[in-house]
C-alpha cells in the first residue's frame, strides 16, 4: 500500500472518497474478473445469512463455506481469514456512512459549516456503530492493527480537516485523534450497553469536547 492516507489528497486538504476496511485477498491490487465478483457477491451474501442467523461473533469460514456450497479454500482465498471475512461484511455500511459525511445533505455533508459538521459527526457514527455493533467487534483487528484500518485513518483525517477549517487553537492532530478515541467502538459498546449510558449523555460529552477544541482561549 502506498504512504498516506486512504482519502487524503495529496496536499492532506481534501478527502478524496470512501476508504474500505483493510481487506487483503491474495489476488490484492488486480481488478476482479466478473465471475470473481459474483463468486465473492456470493459468499458475502452467505455470510449475511448466517449473521442474521447466529449472530456476528458465531460466524466460522466452514459455515460460510457450507452456506455457498463452496469448499473452504475458496471463502479463504477470497478473505484471506475470518478477520478478513468480516472486514469485507462492514464495507457496505461503512461505506454508507463515508458518503453522508462525505457528500451528503447537511449538517455532516459538505454543504454545512464546518462545526456543524464536526457537531454532528459523533453522534452520527455512535448510531452508525450501534446498529450494528456485533460486527464491528467481531471485525475488531488485532490490537497493533486498530489504528491502522484505512476507514479509520479517514475518520481521523476528515476530523482533522474540519478542525483546522474552524481555525481550532488546539494540536488539530491529536485532538482528532481524541475525539476518535471517544467514540471508539469497544468504549461504545461498554458504556452503553454494560454501563447502561443513554446516548444523550454521549452526545453532550461529544459536544463538550468539540466545544473545547474549538473554541478560541481568551
Amino acid at each position: 500500500m502506498s504512504g498516506g492516507i486512504p482519502g487524503i489528497g495529496p496536499t492532506g486538504d481534501a478527502l478524496a472518497g470512501p476508504a474500505e476496511f483493510e481487506v487483503t485477498p491474495v489476488d490484492a491490487g488486480r481488478k476482479p474478473r466478473a465471475d470473481a465478483a459474483r463468486n465473492r457477491a456470493k459468499l458475502l451474501d452467505a455470510a449475511a445469512r448466517l449473521a442474521a442467523r447466529c449472530g456476528a461473533a458465531n460466524l466460522t469460514m466452514d459455515a460460510v463455506a457450507a452456506e455457498a456450497e463452496v469448499g473452504k479454500g475458496t471463502v479463504f482465498r477470497r478473505f484471506g481469514d475470518r478477520n478478513g471475512l468480516l472486514l469485507a461484511l462492514l464495507d457496505h455500511e461503512e461505506q454508507r456512512l463515508q458518503h453522508a459525511f462525505l457528500s451528503g445533505p447537511p449538517p455532516l455533508g459538505p454543504e454545512a459549516p464546518a462545526l456543524e459538521r464536526l457537531r454532528a459527526f459523533g453522534p452520527a457514527v455512535m448510531r452508525h456503530e450501534l446498529d450494528h455493533i456485533e460486527l464491528y467487534l467481531a471485525a475488531q483487528p488485532p490490537v497493533e492493527r486498530r489504528c491502522q484500518v484505512p476507514a479509520r485513518g479517514l475518520r481521523r483525517a476528515h476530523l482533522a480537516i474540519l478542525l483546522r477549517q474552524t481555525e481550532a487553537a488546539a494540536d488539530v492532530e491529536l485532538a482528532a485523534e481524541t475525539l476518535l478515541a471517544s467514540i471508539d467502538t469497544p468504549l461504545l459498546h461498554h458504556l452503553v450497553t454494560q454501563r447502561g449510558f443513554p446516548l444523550d449523555r454521549l452526545d453532550a460529552a461529544w459536544q463538550d469536547l468539540v466545544t473545547r477544541y474549538t473554541t478560541p482561549p481568551a
